[in-house]
């Protein structure tokens, strides 16, 4: 998730990520997620799970997140593609190790990379793209879709859910190789306003985190899903650095975008 520093920025220059417009002064630059105080995934246990992998001058380097909802498309936050030529962004699937090829991985170009709208790259809202690959998808023990919600069914404050991805594993710390799980519970949006401020979390955002902090999505994790039973129901998105006390991971909230993203596959 972006966190403080937006979920989503983030490695670093030095492999190739895409800017990011500075935030209010109450916010700073976003970051790419990672997951915090989780453990490391059992291989095949996530087979929606996708690395995307941007093209640079030293080979192809994770940048975020995203999940797979069809055998052409892939979901993911704006924040991610936004500004990126599809030629030289890769959908790395069935994806577990970074360091390592197995022979389970896919890796296909994109040919369309579609941001919502209304995106907005200071305030996160809308924070919801898509990409189109070249190739078909071709489903495996280790390659499947996750469901989506139906438009507007919403979980509840105490939900327990996942988010999954390569993100750094502490705040300011590096990518790990190995995917990475934690399970937190779905904060209201009233508590989590009560954190960030009325005019910081939008109705289309959900909120998921303890609220002694430890577990959470960090660098690198940004576009990720947040899922529950299959389902997926949040985007990691943005927060205020990685699993701080009373500061929640923020996720764009699927249920209201589900017309938007079937309009565009």
């Amino acid at each position: 998730m972006l966190r403080l520093c937006l979920l989503a920025a983030t490695l670093s220059l030095a492999v190739g990520f895409p800017s990011f417009p500075w935030l209010w002064k109450t916010k700073s630059l976003p970051q790419l997620p990672r997951v915090v105080g989780g453990v490391e995934a059992e291989p095949g246990e996530f087979p929606f799970q996708v690395s995307l992998q941007k093209d640079g001058l030293f080979g192809r380097s994770h940048i975020c997140g995203g999940s797979i909802i069809d055998e052409h498309h892939v979901l993911t936050a704006a924040h991610c593609i936004k500004g990126v030529n599809p030629g030289s962004m890769f959908a790395v699937l069935g994806e577990y190790d970074l360091s390592v090829e197995t022979g389970t991985e896919q890796v296909i170009v994109a040919t369309d990379l579609t941001i919502h709208e209304h995106y907005d790259g200071q305030t996160f809202t809308n924070d919801v793209g898509v990409l189109r690959l070249l190739a078909t998808i071709i489903y495996s023990d280790t390659v499947q879709p996750i469901d989506l919600p139906e438009q507007m069914e919403l979980l509840e404050g105490g939900e327990l859910v996942l988010t999954t991805g390569w993100g750094t594993t502490v705040e300011g710390g590096s990518i790990p190789d190995i995917l990475r799980k934690v399970e937190v519970p779905v904060v209201s949006d009233t508590d989590c306003r009560v954190s960030y401020g009325v005019t910081d979390i939008a109705d289309h955002m959900i909120c998921a985190g303890l609220p002694e902090g430890g577990k959470d999505a960090c660098q690198g994790d940004s576009g990720g899903p947040l899922f529950a039973n299959g389902t997926q129901y949040g985007i990691v998105s943005w927060g205020y650095g990685c699993a701080r006390p009373n500061y929640p991971g923020v996720y764009t909230e699927v249920a209201y975008f589900v017309d938007w993203i079937n309009n565009h596959l």
